[in-house]
Parts: C-alpha cells; sequence; structure tokens
C-alpha cells in the first residue's frame, strides 16, 4: 500500500468548487445547487476499500450530523474494474447498512470531477464556504492529526475549521495535507498534475 498526500496544486483558497452531476448511492443525482442552502461544503475524494478513507469514516458521519449548515459529501473516484470493493454497488451496500451518513456519497465514475479538483488521494477533503450562492475554496487539507490509519487523533481540525466558517470567519490556518491511498485512476484518465 502506497500513501501519498494531498497537493494544493489545481484549486486554491478563494477559487470555485468545480461543478459535479454525479449519482449518488441513495438513488438521487446531486450538483452542488443541491446543497446551496447550507453555509459551507465539505467534498472529500474517498472510497470503499482504502484503510486511510475507511479510519476516517466515522469523522465525517459525525461532522455531517454535528452541523446543520455543513454538508458532508464523500465522492468516489477510484476504478472498480481493477478495484471491486470501490463499486457502485458496495457503495449503496454501506449507505443502506447506516455505516456511511454522509449527506451525499458519489460515484464519480468518468474521474472528470476529482481530476477537476485536483484530487491525489482518499481522504482528500475540500472544505468550501457559501458567498453569495456560490462555493469557493477555504480550506484543502486533512480531516485530523492522524496520519495513518491505526492512529487515534488528538484534534478534529477539521470540525475546528468547520466552526471558523460558520462563525463568519476565514481560515487562517496553513494547509496541512491529507494522506491516503491514491487516487485508483483508469489507464490513459490520469491527469496533466498527476506524477506519482
Amino acid at each position: 500500500m502506497v500513501s501519498l498526500d494531498s497537493e494544493s496544486d489545481v484549486l486554491g483558497r478563494g477559487d470555485e468548487a468545480p461543478p459535479f452531476e454525479l449519482s449518488g448511492a441513495d438513488g438521487a443525482t446531486y450538483s452542488l445547487s443541491d446543497f446551496a442552502d447550507r453555509d459551507a461544503l465539505l467534498v472529500v475524494f474517498t472510497c470503499n476499500h482504502c484503510p486511510y478513507a475507511k479510519a476516517k469514516i466515522d469523522e465525517l458521519n459525525r461532522l455531517a450530523t454535528e452541523y446543520d449548515d455543513l454538508a458532508v459529501v464523500g465522492i468516489n473516484a477510484n476504478d472498480p474494474e481493477e478495484y471491486p470493493d470501490d463499486s457502485f454497488e458496495r457503495m449503496q451496500e454501506l449507505v443502506e447498512r447506516g455505516e456511511i451518513q454522509y449527506d451525499a456519497y458519489l460515484f464519480d465514475k468518468t474521474q472528470e470531477v476529482a481530476a477537476a479538483y485536483g484530487a491525489r488521494c482518499t481522504p482528500d477533503p475540500f472544505l468550501f464556504h457559501n458567498d453569495g450562492g456560490t462555493f469557493k475554496l477555504a480550506y484543502h487539507g486533512r480531516l485530523d492529526d492522524a496520519p495513518n490509519p491505526d492512529d487515534e487523533p488528538s484534534e478534529r481540525e477539521m470540525a475546528a475549521h468547520v466552526e471558523t466558517l460558520l462563525d463568519g470567519d476565514q481560515i487562517t490556518a496553513a494547509e496541512k495535507p491529507s494522506r491516503g491511498c491514491s487516487i485508483k485512476w483508469k489507464p490513459g484518465n490520469e491527469p496533466a498534475y498527476w506524477d506519482a
């Protein structure tokens, strides 16, 4: 298992969230406008099989239930041909069983959304604030200070950033990269920024 750190080489703070229209594990189709009533949006590129991603499911569920003005959206972009556990059907099972309780868990079948955001690893979190109906990047970085799947976090860093946003303040903290398994691109789908 090779781990990668996230980088902010595609989206910078203040950039608009790239649009998407993706199928959700709950049977609905979602776009950014579906979350326009929230003050903040956490888009996390994640998957079903990666130990790093699995270790953060509880924290993402907690964020989704803890903050009414935050939408937590998981996006799985991995190639299910090579990684069958990352299939859409498996996503549906995890949602139906209640293991995943995000506001939406979406499948990026073409991998175009992951490339547009500059996603590198699972999990790779992007926190946006709602600026008059447009989501703009406020922070790109890890969820907490536990870098490895078996580590216990001592600080809920993303929760603190969410509270800063919901209080109407700007996040000034330096970005700390997330760590996880690499995005599993389909052959030939690797974006221009990909050099792993």
